[in-house]
This record gives structure tokens, C-alpha cells and sequence, in this order.
């Protein structure tokens, strides 16, 4: 049995890149590309960060119900697609979501099977700094954001698990132990051990 992973964080908590070590030390577990709006930023790659279209398309997708989950964040569209994560599935590879907190309440009502985390930064300013290295926004972008962090922070209540990005590696180390835990609980061993149980028996 596999498992959705709901893992969402303000941005420029650092969401992004404590997923992709975690994916890169664990076997069996993949990230969904979400179909985003906006613009590419430098050094992403089309099909590899996020599947980038023009509001059209998303608007397009959205009426055909391609999409699990959707919500505008910052002025931009993203959505989880269907076919992608139900493919995946399929294979018993666990899947990572990274998503806001709107679509999480989306999936969960979806999946019964999910493990949601909700992961902060140590201090507002610590976020703002983050913010700022990262160059991407004005001022004005940069203020929105943080207000916006505010707001979703409000929801980690709403998850299974919460995680502090303090330091990376020893974040990396607490997504990695919830995901390995969720996969030895007994639910998932008795069903992904039932022949040798039986034996046992």
C-alpha cells in the first residue's frame, strides 16, 4: 500500500529543497509535479519543478477535472494532477505533495491514506532574511509573503506532524523518520508482510 504525503510550508521556508533530499536518500517515493502559472524562475526546468502553463490551459484543465487538487496562491493557479498521482500510486511508490494548506484540505477528503506536515521557520525574521536571499521578489512581493505566512501558519494545527527548518540536515532527518515510521506501522506491515504472518501463524 502506498502512501500521499502532504507536505506543506510558507514560502521561502525551504519546503522545496528538504524534499528533494529526502526523495534522494529514501527508495520507493517520488514528488508530484504540480501545473503552475507562474513564471518560470531562474534555473527551473519545465517538467522537472512544476509543469508550466498558461492560465488558458489551467482554466481548461480545471473544467475537464484533470486536477486533485487546486488553489490560487500569490496571484498564480496550481494544481496536482489526477492521473499522475493515481498512476504512481498504481506502482506502490509513496508520493510526495507539495502543496498549501487549501490543498490539503482537498486531499484529505480524497484520500483516506495520507500523512500531512506542516513545516516552519524558526522566527519570522529568519523567513524574511530566507526571502530576501533568494532575489526573486520586491519589497512589496516580499511583504506579501510574509503576511501570507502568517496566515497559513494559522493551519498547523490542521496536520499530522510539524517540523522546524532550523537546521536542514537534522530537518531532513525529521521527514525522513515520519515517513519511515508511517511505513512500519502495522496497518502497512500486515498488509505488505500478509504472506510471511501467515506463515508465521
Amino acid at each position: 500500500m502506498s502512501t500521499l504525503f502532504i507536505i506543506c510550508a510558507p514560502s521561502g521556508t525551504g519546503k522545496t529543497s528538504l524534499v528533494a533530499a529526502v526523495v534522494s536518500e529514501l527508495e520507493k517515493i517520488d514528488i508530484s509535479i504540480s501545473h503552475t502559472t507562474r513564471p518560470m524562475r531562474p534555473g527551473e526546468k519545465n517538467g522537472v519543478n512544476y509543469h508550466f502553463v498558461d492560465v488558458a490551459t489551467f482554466q481548461k484543465m480545471t473544467e475537464k477535472n484533470d486536477f486533485l487538487e487546486h488553489a490560487k496562491v500569490f496571484d498564480n493557479y496550481y494544481g496536482t494532477s489526477k492521473t499522475r498521482v493515481q498512476e504512481d500510486l498504481a506502482k506502490n511508490i509513496d508520493i510526495i505533495l507539495e502543496i498549501d494548506w487549501q490543498g490539503a484540505q482537498q486531499i484529505r477528503k480524497l484520500f483516506k491514506n495520507t500523512v500531512s506536515i506542516f513545516i516552519v521557520p524558526p522566527s519570522i525574521d529568519i523567513l524574511s532574511a530566507r526571502l530576501r536571499l533568494r532575489g526573486q521578489d520586491d519589497e512589496a512581493v516580499i511583504q506579501k509573503r510574509l503576511a501570507e505566512a502568517r496566515n497559513e501558519i494559522h493551519h498547523y494545527e490542521e496536520f499530522d506532524y510539524l517540523v522546524v527548518n532550523d537546521d536542514f540536515s537534522h530537518a531532513v532527518e525529521n521527514l525522513k523518520s515520519i515517513i519511515t515510521a508511517h511505513r512500519l506501522s502495522l496497518p502497512l506491515q500486515k498488509q505488505n508482510n500478509a504472506a510471511l504472518l501467515a506463515r508465521l501463524l
